[in-house]
């Protein structure tokens, strides 16, 4: 019987930034120190007023503390078992990895930029994708020129990469 390869998807899924690492960092920070205090203090306040099947304060604070808690724990997790990629370090310039910004066009000639990031720092909003997702998925190894199939709810979607930047090596 042979072991189970580990699973992929699992090992790029703790692929973070640096800068998405001291992101995570300052909301465990700022949720310890600041948040979860003084909702505790807000608790403990409410609860000395009596009746507490009735009393809202008591009631919110009690439910948001569990919030607050459950999302110190996946943040601490996730901060724990987080590998730090720097997209500046990148020697291979000329492929798709994490941390590029890549600049396509699909088959309706519209241009779309996306930087590949890791999944807890990806923001569309800000052209930012998840080295998980489709497209990243689809781009990833490839280069200026190429062609890839992007696989889509309505059939297979056919891109082509025209550029691929890094951040500038720091030093």
């Amino acid at each position: 019987m042979t072991a189970a390869a580990p699973d992929a998807g699992a090992e790029l899924a703790r692929y973070v930034t640096p800068g998405g690492l001291q992101t995570m960092r300052l909301e465990l920070t700022r949720l310890l120190k600041q948040e979860r205090p003084s909702v505790v203090e807000i608790v403990s306040w409410a609860a000395g007023n009596g009746d507490r099947s009735e009393n809202g304060d008591y009631i919110y604070g009690k439910k948001r503390l569990r919030e607050i808690d459950r999302r110190i724990r996946f943040l601490t997790q996730r901060v724990e078992n987080a590998i730090a990629v720097d997209p500046a370090a990148q020697t291979r310039r000329d492929r798709v990895f994490f941390g590029a910004t890549v600049l396509y066009v699909d088959e309706s000639d519209r241009e779309t930029t996306v930087t590949i990031v890791g999944a807890d720092e990806a923001d569309s909003s800000q052209g930012q994708v998840s080295l998980l997702a489709p497209v990243a998925r689809a781009l990833l190894g490839h280069g200026v020129g190429d062609e890839v199939v992007l696989n889509t709810p309505r059939g297979p979607e056919r891109l082509e990469l025209l550029e691929i930047s890094y951040p500038p090596p720091q030093g």
